[in-house]
């Protein structure tokens, strides 16, 4: 399950984590509340970040003919 979770501290500071995200999927998906909420201070990237989904591709070779 994918999630965006917003925490308010009570000084005002805003702080965002993307659970469930994989890549550069939950910079990309988070964007839109860092145009609205403002100026980005802090960034800290979660070894999600960092990893990638491989995908196995099969390829046939024609052997024969």
């Amino acid at each position: 399950m994918k999630e965006i979770v917003i925490d308010i501290a009570e000084d005002g500071e805003i702080s965002l984590e993307t659970k469930g995200f994989s890549g550069e999927a939950c910079v990309e998906e988070s964007q839109f509340l860092k145009d609205v909420l403002g100026k980005e201070t802090f960034k800290r990237l979660t070894p999600a970040y960092y990893s990638t989904i491989k995908q196995k591709v099969k390829k046939y070779l024609q052997l024969c003919g």
